[in-house]
């Protein structure tokens, strides 16, 4: 199976985690859900996640989810954690960030050049945009739903030129979703697209760790509004640089899933797909 294809056998499986999760449903139950035998779903997770089909259940239940986010509540509340080694460590992704000018924004992307491409990755068809040799954009797909996904994403900067680059993208690709790429001497180099506030709550969501939760009210008070928690989630669902950018990693209130621009299924399986990463 390539990465797409994993991904759309796991879409399934966690479609049915969803509903099921409560009654923990045992490696029997997965595999029919699946369409695998035993031996070839547990291949397919631990090549996909790093873990155990078993690990992985425990991992994406919202019991976990709403743990993770009790553990940090406390922390959260009064500050966003930033910087694990150095000002250049923003994340796990190693990632240095500037934003646009206030006019090429306000222009509406107008004098930018975006290259673009869809290439694989564990999470379905990945889009890749980059501007002036920089990430700006990070998208998913469901198979057949390309031309969709790049219209969203383009008309986020209408006047913008958009050019299919796929094989310029396609080296941004490979470093975005190997994790043996993320190195603090070489980091990964975005440019965030959007108004002033935006881009700070972008730059709190850099600040969320792997295997951490933030809540929107978090959010809000991290970016000195407190009590604009709305205008927080409105910022985060806009936010273009998906999974480099780790809006997947703010829950509701309560530890809930909720709201995932590309998914609420993608959403659970970065979750868990991370939380294999931590425990290779």
């Amino acid at each position: 199976m390539t990465e797409t294809s994993d991904y759309g056998a796991v879409k399934n499986v966690l479609s049915f985690l969803k509903d099921n999760w409560r009654d923990q449903p045992s490696l029997d139950e997965l595999t029919e859900e699946a369409g695998l035998s035993s031996h070839q779903l547990h291949r397919l997770f631990t090549r996909w996640a790093g873990i155990s089909p078993k690990d992985f259940l425990q991992a994406l239940t919202l019991d976990h989810a709403r743990t993770m986010l009790r553990q940090q509540e406390s922390v959260l509340d009064t500050a966003m954690e930033v910087g694990l080694s150095g000002p250049s460590r923003l994340h796990d992704l190693f990632v240095t960030h500037e934003g646009v000018t206030p006019g090429t924004y306000k222009a509406r992307g107008e004098g930018l050049v975006v290259s673009h491409g869809f290439h694989a990755s564990p999470f379905g068809r990945a889009l890749v945009m980059m501007a002036e040799g920089r990430l700006c954009g990070l998208a998913f797909a469901d198979e057949g739903d390309e031309k969709k996904v790049l219209a969203d994403m383009t008309a986020r900067w209408p006047r913008a030129r958009f050019v299919n680059e796929e094989r310029a993208t396609g080296a941004l690709a490979q470093r975005i979703f190997n994790a043996s790429e993320w190195r603090a001497d070489r980091p990964l180099r975005v440019v965030m697209i959007g108004s002033d506030f935006e881009i700070r709550v972008w730059e709190q969501l850099l600040a969320i760790p792997m295997g951490r939760a933030a809540s929107y009210g978090g959010l809000a008070r991290a970016v000195g509004s407190p009590r604009a928690a709305r205008a927080v989630g409105a910022a985060v669902g806009r936010n273009p640089l998906s999974f480099v950018v780790p809006c997947h990693r703010v829950l509701g209130a309560t530890g809930a899933l909720t709201g995932y621009h590309w998914g609420i299924a993608r959403k659970r399986a970065m979750l868990g797909w991370e939380a294999g990463q931590l425990a290779r």
